[in-house]
């Protein structure tokens, strides 16, 4: 079971909306819309992205890195968290 068994729809939930929303800048693009008000939504789209992922982290914190400190082996899923959070702060 993944820690996000039990959020899974809502997961799914928003990224079909960031999806929507992508695609309302794919169409923003395509009738030239004023640069500043694309690079608005874009930056809306990018802390859409950076909320699910920081969920889907939480997540996996409280259920797969606890999970697995319970059994002897955190060290490796805390290594794992740190690396998941480093790649999305170079981003």
């Amino acid at each position: 079971m993944r820690g996000y068994d039990d959020t899974r729809d809502d997961h799914l939930l928003r990224l079909r909306r960031i999806e929507g929303q992508v695609r309302g800048l794919q169409r923003m693009i395509d009738e030239d819309t004023y640069c500043i008000d694309v690079l608005t939504q874009i930056a809306s789209v990018t802390k859409a992205l950076q909320k699910v992922g920081l969920n889907l982290l939480d997540e996996h914190v409280r259920h797969c890195v606890v999970e697995a400190a319970a059994a002897g082996e955190g060290d490796a899923k805390v290594h794992e968290a740190v690396d998941a959070v480093a790649r999305m702060l170079r981003t």
